[in-house]
């Protein structure tokens, strides 16, 4: 029979997030994956993984999400898509069942989340600028030469942390240099850098709207502990890391898949050994109407399995009737 458990995959630009859940929602094994612009071979390579850390797993539940949550539910055989904020805001609430505010900073973008009574009330994104994302402090620590793993603890040496211009990447980042070049130690810069991201995340993202805790903070940022310790100091209160803070995308869509299998239905999993099954993708622009849509195609095999991308159904149809007729 094996252990009942569900899958849940996290595919971002920068990272592919995957964890395996028993039916009491503990982890059985989680991986952090660099995505590198290949999504596909990322899961295959996941999957396969996961499928020799627990062998003897019986999957009755698959969810997907994250940027590339369309391709990923195709090539995993998901049985729920979900975006990134109804994923993390179910991850919270499994951690910490009062939550009302979720920070969450991830590789490329950053959000926040509004959650009151159990419900997501409000949340807003950015995708626009790098600006205190995974991606964004990596550069700077390697460009500082300090590992990534001991930059927040720079911060908290820091005795008198600089002001640095957080609200955009390239001018926070010519900011430390001018600061290193007047003279100030890699411990204040780092501190400073922290504050102003943490100050540039609250004023564009929360925009003057009430954060009530608990908060918790989620995401791979979550780790850095000068960043935490900043948000702290500009919030006024403490913030929750959960154990698993890294993976929390992930970890709510096997939530999700988990509810959904509840109601019966056969999951859709692919396996863990599909390996080079011949997954292949590519795009087309439609031209059929002004909106011109990007439209991607998922072939094995040689053969259309699925299309997405469009916004009028045009394809993504066509790709139906195949996927019924095969």
């Amino acid at each position: 029979m094996g252990i009942p458990c569900f899958l849940g995959v996290d595919v971002g630009s920068v990272s592919t997030d995957l964890v395996l859940m028993d039916e009491t929602g503990e982890l059985l094994a989680s991986l952090y994956l660099r995505t590198r612009g290949r999504p596909v071979e990322t899961l295959e390579d996941g999957l396969r993984r996961l499928g020799e850390a627990v062998p003897d797993a019986a999957v009755h539940g698959v969810g997907a999400t994250g940027s590339a949550r369309q391709l990923a539910g195709i090539v995993v055989g998901a049985d729920v898509v979900k975006n990134e904020i109804t994923a993390h805001a179910a991850a919270a609430k499994a951690v910490v069942p009062d939550v009302r505010t979720v920070l969450e900073i991830g590789g490329q973008d950053s959000k926040i989340i509004f959650i009151r009574d159990g419900v997501v009330v409000d949340f807003a994104m950015n995708t626009v600028c790098a600006a205190g994302t995974g991606s964004f402090l990596d550069r700077q620590a390697e460009r500082l030469q300090i590992p990534i793993g001991e930059f927040g603890g720079y911060a908290l040496r820091a005795k008198s942390p600089t002001r640095i211009a957080g609200r955009c990447a390239v001018f926070a980042e010519s900011d430390m240099i001018h600061k290193q070049q007047a003279g100030h130690s890699v411990e204040d810069i780092v501190a400073g850098l922290c504050e102003a991201l943490a100050r540039n995340f609250l004023a564009n993202l929360a925009k003057g709207r009430e954060i009530q805790g608990p908060v918790l903070f989620q995401g791979g940022v979550a780790a850095n502990v000068g960043m935490s310790a900043a948000f702290e100091r500009e919030l006024g209160m403490k913030l929750i890391i959960p154990a698993h803070h890294g993976v929390m995308g992930a970890l709510g869509v096997a939530l999700l898949a988990q509810k959904s299998a509840q109601k019966g239905a056969q999951s859709r999993f692919a396996g863990f050994g599909r390996t080079g099954f011949a997954c292949e993708t590519s795009g087309l622009l439609c031209t059929g109407c002004a909106n011109r849509c990007e439209v991607t195609e998922v072939r094995r095999g040689g053969v259309v399995t699925a299309r997405f991308g469009d916004r009028c159904g045009k394809w993504s149809a066509k790709s139906e009737a195949v996927c019924a007729r095969g």
